[in-house]
């Protein structure tokens, strides 16, 4: 009995252990289920980063173009129900005159647009698709209420990676920026006096929005700066060190429009040739215009406001000016028509003049 007993005890001490190896190694006899949250049923609050993109992402659009033998890829948004959708003029050079453009909505429905009007010296382009239901058109806010630590949300299609959303805050304003130039001759570059943000920007991301809280767009976004390469627009190949700038949409809505009703835009100009080599602080005014005739325009704003050659504008609206660079942009940031204060040194001593900026078509 004892000799039975203790076999008995033997086999189940066995028993258990092949068991208990058993269980440790494959989880027990039946399969495994894991714990996991229960579906949530409710949607995000409109001013969280979710709930924006999934307010604006509907009006957000993906253009491929190409021609030339060139192609590109970049992003626009929609202005209207008539089909207008802004993007920046670098997105679309490809097509000039030629080529095409097509538009991919975030459903994934596609359109051919065509060129309704570009501007270079604003970086800026507008497009029109037909034939297109449903559109919505993603809501403009004010640029000049943005204040600097203001979260904002990127919306594009960084290296054609379509609905992407980035998110950060205006970490400054009023940055004055020059891009492009492969030309040349100077009739390319844009200026921009731009809001400036942390928002991860990368190649294709061009000419999409910048929105604020309210998924209204306060911005479009145009360049980064490259730790390799500088300042260079977005279509360039490095990558966002949080360094990226939009384009005003204030400014964006006014060129906009005359795109739209006109095919051009119109800029505003003093009326005066910069010398552009000048090393000092400041903007001078040329001895002459490039073509060699006179560097103030005769009856022009600048003038008839009492500028001459070998001025040096130093403020505009007692903002400072460092460059012929940023006199160009603060004045592209007004409209023609507006009266500004300008402050310029002459012989050593300064002085202030005012003057009601011209008119000149873009190209």
């Amino acid at each position: 009995g004892l000799v039975a007993a203790g076999a008995l005890a033997l086999a189940a001490c066995v028993l258990g252990g092949a068991v208990g190896a058993y269980i440790e190694r494959n989880g027990g006899f039946t399969s495994v289920e894991l714990p996991q949250a229960d579906a949530e049923a409710g949607g995000r609050a409109p001013d969280s980063v979710a709930g924006i993109a999934a307010s604006a992402l509907p009006s957000v659009v993906t253009l491929h173009v190409s021609g030339s033998g060139e192609q590109g890829t970049g992003t626009g948004f929609v202005l209207d129900r008539q089909g207008h959708i802004l993007t920046n003029n670098h997105v679309v050079q490809p097509a000039s005159s030629s080529g095409e453009i097509s538009v991919t909505f975030s459903g994934g429905q596609t359109a051919r647009a065509k060129l309704v009007g570009k501007d270079s010296g604003y970086d800026l382009a507008v497009v029109k698709v037909t034939g297109v239901s449903g559109l919505k058109p993603l809501p403009l806010g004010n640029s000049d209420s943005v204040q600097v630590g203001d979260p904002v949300v990127a919306i594009g299609a960084p290296f054609d990676l379509s609905n992407t959303v980035t998110s950060g805050i205006i970490s400054a304003k009023q940055r004055p920026i020059t891009a492009g130039g492969e030309k040349g001759d100077g009739s390319d570059i844009s200026y921009v006096d731009a809001l400036q943000t942390d928002a991860p920007i990368n190649p294709g991301n061009s000419g999409g929005p910048l929105v604020d809280t309210r998924a209204r767009v306060i911005g479009i976004n145009s360049a980064i700066r490259a730790a390799d390469s500088g300042t260079g627009l977005s279509g360039g190949q490095s990558g966002s060190i949080g360094l990226g700038f939009a384009i005003p949409i204030n400014q964006g809505k006014r060129v906009a429009e005359e795109l739209i009703n006109t095919g051009k835009a119109t800029h505003p100009v003093i009326g005066v040739s910069l010398d552009m080599e000048y090393a000092g602080d400041g903007a001078r005014v040329g001895d002459k215009a490039a073509d060699g005739g006179p560097a103030v325009t005769a009856g022009g704003p600048g003038a008839k406001a009492g500028i001459k050659p070998g001025d040096v504008i130093t403020e505009v609206n007692g903002q400072r000016v460092h460059s012929g660079e940023e006199l160009i942009v603060k004045i592209r940031a007004h409209r023609p028509g507006d009266r500004l204060e300008l402050t310029l040194g002459r012989g050593g001593k300064e002085r202030t003049m005012k003057l009601t900026l011209g008119s000149a078509d873009g190209t």
